[in-house]
């Protein structure tokens, strides 16, 4: 039996049980060594140097799978340029009530109000410093528990613990599910926060041996006078990059008969449209040298070819593996480099942005 036929039967027996579940069997498979390395020859003309970091490819896994760094190296094996884990908080906390994750199959999407659940700092720390021997490009991305009195802190609490470790940092202000967390994205609040977190990472330069990437996950619901705000504090305080976005707590368009309803943010196909256009107006306002992340929908060469050309200098994915299995992930860098080969490019970078007007001038809603 093929890989692929395998992997059909996997994903259908995942698909009997509940999302929650299903991705908790995922990771102890990842865990267990047994699935395939992938396959895909490296092509150098998905490779990039961003900030001091060397992408074999743009395409990442987006935080959230991996929230307890678990798997960093086993996601890197299937083809993975660079993965993403987190959100992490200072404390471990529970996150919201189960059920709090649905599938939405009709529209390839998903609705997730988990509440920042995870081990908390010390558990991640013991699991990354286990692996200081391995190579590859993780990221971590800081939240602050749902209790805090001080946010901000929590922040700062995440740039100090995990800055000998971590290749570069995500500050999420954006997840919909912790009351009160996208309210820093408004400006004097945001303000606040990108002082502190660049103050701690430039304290912990020194000591590290290397000016650690700040990056900042926004959400794909601002309007545009708020991410013209965004963006102008961003490029104020000299954050490294944006990632956009975040999930959506529009329900536009749903097909789903079922879970329509449900609080929290949806990710998958549903989100790309929106998604896209908030990174080409972000791109826009940000100018050419910020490097941006595009994330939202991708579930294909063709949509992660579209983020590019509307400006994303990398790509992350997550809800689409969920419908489409791990061979995802190669599937989709075979297909850009098919995209490279049809428009007669040399590298990604001359395919960067240059539809960025195009998509911009869109309206999400």
């Amino acid at each position: 039996m093929t890989f692929p036929f395998l992997e059909k039967i996997a994903m259908a027996g995942l698909h009997q049980l509940d999302a929650e579940t299903a991705h908790g069997v995922t990771i102890k498979a990842l865990k267990s060594g047994l699935l395939p390395k992938s396959r895909v020859p490296n092509d150098p003309r998905l490779s990039s140097r961003i900030w001091d970091l060397e992408f074999a490819n743009p395409l990442g896994m987006a935080a959230g799978f991996d929230k307890d760094g678990e798997v960093p190296d086993a996601v890197l094996k299937l083809g993975f340029g660079y993965t993403e884990v987190g959100s992490v908080t200072p404390k471990p906390q529970p996150g919201n009530p189960r059920p709090r994750a649905f599938r939405l199959s009709a529209d390839q999407a998903i609705i997730n109000r988990y509440g920042f659940n995870n081990q908390g700092h010390a558990a991640l720390r013991r699991r990354l410093d286990a692996r200081r021997s391995q190579v590859g490009i993780v990221g971590i991305n800081v939240g602050a528990n749902k209790d805090a009195t001080d946010r901000v802190a929590d922040y700062v609490a995440g740039i100090h613990e995990f800055s000998d470790l971590a290749s570069y940092f995500t500050v999420n202000v954006s997840s919909p599910n912790t009351p009160g967390l996208r309210n820093l994205q408004g400006r004097a609040a945001l303000s606040e926060l990108l002082t502190a977190v660049i103050s701690a990472r430039d304290e912990r330069t020194n000591l590290v041996g290397r000016k650690v990437p700040v990056l900042l996950k926004i959400a794909p619901d601002v309007s545009l006078s708020e991410l013209e705000e965004i963006v102008e504090e961003v490029l104020a305080k000299g954050v490294d990059g944006l990632i956009v976005s975040n999930t959506t707590l529009s329900r536009t368009g749903l097909r789903s008969a079922s879970h329509c309803d449900e609080a929290g943010g949806l990710s998958g196909t549903p989100l790309f449209r929106r998604s896209t256009i908030v990174l080409a107006k972000a791109r826009k306002l940000a100018g050419a040298d910020l490097p941006i992340i595009g994330v939202g929908g991708i579930d294909s060469a063709e949509t992660a070819w579209v983020k590019i050309t509307a400006g994303a200098s990398l790509l992350q994915l997550y809800s689409a593996l969920v419908f489409q299995g791990i061979g995802l992930a190669g599937q989709i860098l075979k297909g850009l480099s098919r995209e490279l080969d049809k428009a007669g490019l040399n590298s990604l970078e001359e395919a960067r942005g240059v539809n960025t007007e195009a998509w911009s001038g869109l309206d999400p809603d």
